[in-house]
């Protein structure tokens, strides 16, 4: 974080601001837009962790690209009243029109509030937490990252020795057990004898628990591992110092595995960010929620690495071609890993069912529980 970040936050907690030159009433007015556009991200982490962060660092870097665009961004702001200090800053001293709140714990009650102050500001946060009732100039994105797990198990499952794959995970929320039931399910349709091994940390980041896990994963015969943490780096590159394949997640972790790296599931914000941007400085009205994957371009895999066989690219690139096409992941039968039916013969859940962002379960093939 700058300080000149930390200064514009510190301005606004000051009661000398006119002695500064800047009145309540110029902090206050707000520029228009239709032509030239400010847009705001937040990160509650490092912008090149390597993970949840950078994926949208990554999207802001071409967002500022965009002619009429400037992004103001700042990072390591803490889930607390700090973010709502520096969304603040970013209406009243930067003319922010557009904030991007990256962060879970951001979103009630921070974000909420600095909607209803500031109502002819857009603020949009990346879960699917709005809802009706919640202010109209607030809003949700969110990418199915579970599709591009899908398309990394497809190609772990023909890149495996041993035919064991590790998952390191943080908490057993429905978004982390889609993707763990979505790696396992691509991976178990190319090679049945595959199973993935799952450990849970129990926080999004935890980097020495992260270690034991993979190593652990590693000791237990893993090939394989991947995960879903918020920064994968101390995972991939604990399985490229052990000599295991690795897939990464959120964003790309390809030159953390030079030897071992096959590919991963990755966000694609920029899609979103644009069209955003783009709807804004013509004067259109933004949707409250916004959610997608594949065929949308929402999401993608990391370019392949040393890790993927010729076998395995073939046949991830094919399921690239279906989840575009929206195929369902999920299509019965399918059981759970304790044996009970979840989805009976002949049905399915189609991309962005509703039930997919319930899942409270594992499925056949993974070894971990979730209680």
């Amino acid at each position: 974080m700058s300080s000149f970040l930390l200064s514009r936050r510190t301005l606004l907690k000051s009661a000398a601001i006119g002695s500064l030159g800047l009145t309540t009433g110029l902090l206050t007015q707000r520029p228009a837009f239709a032509e030239d556009l400010t847009i705001g991200i937040i990160y509650v982490g490092p912008r090149d962790d390597y993970g949840w962060n950078q994926a949208h660092a990554v999207a802001a870097k071409a967002l500022a690209q965009v002619p009429g665009v400037k992004v103001v961004e700042e990072e390591n702001v803490p889930e607390t009243i700090a973010v709502a200090k520096t969304m603040e800053s970013m209406v009243e001293l930067d003319g922010a029109g557009l904030i991007f709140a990256t962060s879970f714990g951001y979103y009630s009650p921070f974000m909420l509030d600095a909607a209803k102050k500031y109502p002819d500001v857009q603020f949009r946060h990346a879960a699917p937490l709005w809802k009706e009732g919640d202010p109209k100039n607030a809003g949700s994105y969110f990418g199915y990252l579970d599709q591009a797990h899908y398309v990394d198990g497809v190609a772990a499952g023909l890149s495996t020795k041993s035919n064991k794959l590790g998952f390191v995970a943080a908490k057993p929320i429905s978004t982390v057990l889609s993707n763990i039931n979505a790696f396992t399910l691509g991976a178990r349709s190319v090679n049945p004898n595959a199973t993935v091994q799952v450990i849970f940390t129990g926080d999004w980041s935890m980097p020495v628990r992260e270690a034991e896990a993979t190593n652990a994963l590693v000791d237990a015969g893993c090939d394989v591992i991947t995960c879903h943490v918020d920064s994968p780096k101390t995972v991939i590159q604990t399985a490229e110092q052990r000599g295991v394949k690795s897939c990464g997640h959120n964003a790309s972790q390809a030159d953390l595995a030079p030897k071992g790296f096959i590919t991963g599931a990755e966000y694609k914000w920029e899609t979103i960010y644009k069209q955003f941007a783009d709807t804004l400085s013509k004067g259109g009205t933004l949707p409250n929620f916004l959610a997608g994957g594949y065929d949308l371009d929402f999401v993608q895999n990391t370019p392949y690495g040393a890790g993927a066989t010729p076998e395995a690219i073939k046949a991830a690139d094919a399921a690239k071609a279906d989840m575009k096409a929206k195929k369902a992941i999920y299509v019965g039968p399918l059981k759970d890993n304790k044996g009970n039916e979840v989805i009976a013969a002949g049905a399915e859940h189609a991309p962005y069912d509703p039930w997919i962002d319930q899942i409270n379960f594992l499925v056949e093939g993974v070894t971990g529980s979730i209680t």
